[in-house]
Formats: structure tokens, sequence, C-alpha cells
């Protein structure tokens, strides 16, 4: 029993090592810049922080338009009273 438990104790060990070895071979590769890193910044600024003030400038648009064409905007005026 203490047998097995080293065995798998030593292949976790080899394992882990050998996972570790590859995920830093495999980030290291992000870590460069390309002539491509430009372009991901400006798609990551586009979706982050430009679309939020487009749907920001879209719906106070929408929200004028209809305060526009609601009978309330007319504050401060005699309503028309038909006789």
């Amino acid at each position: 029993m203490y047998r097995l438990s080293i065995k798998s104790g030593l292949m976790l060990l080899v394992t882990l090592a050998s996972a570790s070895a590859h995920a830093s071979v495999d980030s290291y590769r992000f870590t460069h810049v390309t002539i491509a890193t430009p372009w991901y910044i400006f798609i990551f600024l586009l979706m982050g922080v430009f679309a939020p003030f487009v749907l920001m400038v879209v719906l106070a648009w929408r929200v004028a338009v209809k305060k526009s064409k609601s009978p309330a905007s007319d504050v401060g005026h005699k309503p028309i009273v038909a006789e």
C-alpha cells in the first residue's frame, strides 16, 4: 500500500512538473508584440469602451425624441379645451 502511494505521488509530481512547463511555453508566445497587437487593442477598446458610449448616445437620442412628441412637453402652456 505504501509503495503504491509513493508511485502515484511520483506520477503526480511528474505530471504537474510537465504541465507547468507546457503552460509556460504556451503563454510565452502571448508576451511578444507583433504587427497585429494594435488591432487587438483596438478591438478590445471598441467592445469595452466605445460601444457603451454609442449605446448611451442612441438611448439619449431616443428619450429626447420621445419627450418632444409627448403632450407633457408643453409645460407652462394653457391646455386647449373644447367647448
